[in-house]
């Protein structure tokens, strides 16, 4: 842990549903790109972003390459914390077996205290 008090280097938030924009797939290969140099990572869901992290994502329908079944081989670059705001996906009627087995659902204090935990943070 730095003297500030952060233990990992960089945050991604997810904010946007999948394949309605490039923001999605661009904080993926940011996380992908850290992963493979070995440098700490995660990930957080919320708002529409939690819908990237749900079962059966399928960009095929709208003729878009899925980026979305990436999700799961992030274990293999070291990424594994992938947090989705509990209330996001409340507010959107989804429950905890609609998402990928990795990604953890956690409370809006969760959420924010291990987002704290990170030097740096970027919003997608």
């Amino acid at each position: 842990m730095s003297a500030s008090g952060t233990t990992d280097l960089l945050a991604v938030i997810n904010t946007q549903a999948p394949f309605a924009t490039s923001h999605g797939k661009d904080a993926l290969d940011l996380a992908l790109i850290f992963g493979s140099y070995e440098q700490p990572v995660s990930l957080f869901f919320i708002g529409d972003g939690v819908f990237q992290l749900i079962n059966h994502c399928d960009g095929a329908r709208l003729s878009i390459k899925d980026y979305c079944k990436t999700f799961p081989a992030l274990s293999f670059y070291d990424i594994e914390n992938l947090y989705i705001c509990e209330d996001s996906a409340k507010a959107r009627g989804l429950q905890p077996d609609n998402f990928i087995d990795d990604a953890q659902l956690v409370s809006n204090a969760v959420f924010k205290a291990q987002l704290s935990k990170h030097k740096f943070v970027l919003t997608f």
